[in-house]
């Protein structure tokens, strides 16, 4: 193979696999409380520990009659530092990504 060839696969492969900051941003103003934009950018546990975090507060709120609210400024707080963080992680994720498919090449030449 050519090394014109061999570049426009690792760059299709990068495309296909690269995590956009639209769509993060996205399921963070949408869905931002189940944690699916750090899942999305495979920060899996951190968003399912937001997931349960929501959860916690809003049993605690049912159950003890308003306590929960108090604590919704917790989880609330972590989900807007993420709107600063998102494009940080997004561009590390991306650059991971880059690292391992030249890893892969260099691995199989």
């Amino acid at each position: 193979m050519t090394e014109a060839t061999d570049g426009s696969r690792d760059m299709m492969r990068y495309d296909a696999n690269k995590k956009l900051l639209v769509v993060a941003y996205l399921l963070w103003i949408f869905v931002g409380w189940l944690g699916l934009h750090r899942i999305y950018l495979g920060r899996v546990l951190s968003g399912i520990a937001q997931l349960l975090l929501w959860l916690c507060c809003a049993l605690l709120t049912v159950l003890t009659l308003g306590v929960g609210y108090v604590l919704f400024l917790v989880p609330a707080i972590w989900l807007l530092i993420d709107a600063l963080l998102i494009p940080g992680i997004v561009r590390g994720y991306n650059n991971d990504l880059i690292d391992r498919i030249a890893a892969k090449d260099g691995q199989g030449a």
